[in-house]
């Protein structure tokens, strides 16, 4: 498919200028290209989409450096390939990473779908559909929504806290406020 330059460089400028909006647009534009890139490449969804984070995480952080002489999914995918390259050669650095990553995945991969005690305290119909509803993401999805709007932390706070780049938070809650969206409007449509 081909995409109208016009459109898009005029949207790369204002995420130059820091347009939040701009950076929803990139994002939203080309999530699906890069996480399916890193998808066949990883053979792996939870690699894929970490990875994808990270990629977004950078872009946005060197936004100014995107050459327009290039196309900017050539230049989301370099960036793209690079992360990956860096991971797999992280990981064949540390054996005691190999052995701790595969568990960790098993942990991660086993969806929480029980209610938590506060699911059961809280007697308003709106806000425990709503927690039902971010029960249906991904467990980190859950934590970045859980820090920022529940326990009310900045973003740096959760940098700290999760020991990631800020950019990487960013690029997270903005990914989580999508997938909540959508999880809505699915359920809303179904009713």
């Amino acid at each position: 498919m081909e995409i109208d330059q016009d459109p898009l460089q005029q949207q790369i400028a204002k995420a130059k200028k820091g347009r939040q909006a701009a950076f929803n647009y990139l994002l939203d534009r080309f999530w699906n290209e890069v996480y399916g890139f890193q998808l066949k490449r990883t053979q792996n969804e939870y690699d894929a989409e970490d990875i994808t984070i990270q990629t977004f995480s950078r872009a946005f952080d060197k936004i100014d450096t995107y050459d327009p002489t290039y196309t900017f999914k050539t230049w989301l995918f370099t960036i793209s390939k690079n992360i990956h390259v860096d991971l797999i050669r992280k990981k064949k650095a540390s054996i005691r990473s190999r052995t701790t990553d595969e568990e960790d995945d098993k942990v991660h991969k086993i969806a929480d779908d029980t209610p938590t005690i506060e699911d059961t305290l809280i007697t308003e119909q709106n806000l425990a559909q709503l927690l039902r509803d971010i029960k249906k993401l991904k467990p980190h999805y859950q934590e970045v929504i859980n820090l920022r709007y529940f326990q009310e932390m900045s973003y740096k706070e959760i940098s700290a806290a999760l020991q990631e780049p800020m950019n990487n938070v960013k690029v997270k809650l903005l990914r989580a406020k999508k997938l909540l969206a959508e999880v809505i409007e699915n359920r809303k449509t179904r009713s």
